[in-house]
């Protein structure tokens, strides 16, 4: 007999829920309110365990079943599921928002990079370019050295291990280069 009566009630929530999708039954959405309103706000005090946020979401809730009741469909599920998967949906929506954190203008990801100014990009351009002409005055040997520990980031040890070299000839070797070069660069200026 309960079973019956379940679906007698749940048949009649249908038809509210129906009628207020249809024509926007003022009457049947108050009973649908009265109905589900408490039942919703006790769902959501149990969830955010809060009593407030629970009324807001509650009314949400209910004003979400107002505007989307065209969409319920009985053949599809029953109406309290409905609901609450409308109810669920806002809870989490509402939790994701307050669990974002708070826009930063001053972030680093978000402050875009200084700019050099034109006549600073220029003469850093003049001397990466007198850079690079003092780098072809240096001995062929001398220069591989610089490029596997600079641009290949080698460590010496590497470099000689790599090279068949002894430690101190390619520490020796790097350090004339860098004088060679400091020289050249300082010449030109």
């Amino acid at each position: 007999m309960q079973a019956s009566d379940d679906e007698s009630s749940q048949g009649k929530l249908a038809q509210l829920l129906t009628a207020v999708g249809q024509k926007k039954d003022v009457e049947a959405f108050e009973a649908l309110f009265r109905h589900y309103g408490p039942r919703v706000r006790a769902y959501m005090a149990k969830l955010a365990r809060d009593g407030q946020a629970s009324e807001e979401l509650m009314q949400e809730t209910m004003l979400a079943v107002w505007n989307k009741a065209h969409q319920f469909d009985p053949a599809r599920g029953n109406v309290s599921s409905w609901i609450f998967t409308i109810a669920r949906n806002l809870r989490i929506d509402a939790y994701r928002k307050t669990k974002r954190p708070a826009f930063d203008p001053n972030d680093p990801a978000f402050v875009p990079d200084d700019v050099p100014s034109a006549d600073v990009e220029f003469e850093q351009q003049e001397e990466a370019d007198r850079l690079r002409r003092a780098m072809t005055t240096l001995p062929a040997e001398q220069l591989e050295l610089l490029k596997l520990s600079f641009f290949n980031e080698a460590s010496h040890s590497a470099i000689a291990a790599k090279l068949g070299l002894p430690m101190g000839t390619v520490k020796s070797r790097i350090r004339l280069a860098f004088a060679k070069l400091r020289a050249a660069l300082e010449d030109r200026s």
